[in-house]
């Protein structure tokens, strides 16, 4: 059977992901982060609005600025430097965020885009320090 692996589009090397801009490697992390949320809720199984709920909670900004918190003591040089690139480009905030919470969360998804591109299992490593509320 063949699976596409859409990571093949995009070659994995170190160099080729730096000339990712970090909003790139946000805008996928963000897809990846909120599919191993919505994965994380799908046991026991629930009525639909309750995943909504589940879910919502943990894809707030607010919420992935404390993953962030979680996750940086584990993090090697090169993932902190992912992190400032992914702040760094965190520019402009929604009205109803405080700048340095929506730095945060666009850091965190950079770094999982950059993970999810590089070195998925050290993604699934890390995801596994979160702590998820029901």
């Amino acid at each position: 059977m063949l699976v596409f692996d859409p990571r093949s589009l995009v070659s994995g090397s170190a160099t080729d992901l730096q000339r990712l801009s970090p909003a790139a490697l946000a805008y996928i992390g963000d897809a990846v982060y909120e599919l191993y949320i919505r994965t994380y809720y799908l046991m026991p199984p629930k009525r639909s609005g309750l995943y909504h709920q589940a879910v919502v909670g943990q894809v707030r900004a607010e919420r992935q600025a404390e993953h962030l918190q979680t996750l940086i003591p584990y993090l090697n040089e090169q993932e902190l430097d992912i992190l400032k690139r992914g702040r760094n480009s965190a520019t402009r905030s929604p009205k109803r965020l405080d700048r340095q919470i929506y730095q945060q969360a666009t850091s965190l998804e950079t770094l999982i885009g950059y993970l999810y591109l590089r070195d998925p299992c050290r993604l699934t490593h890390l995801l596994g320090y979160l702590i998820l509320d029901e």
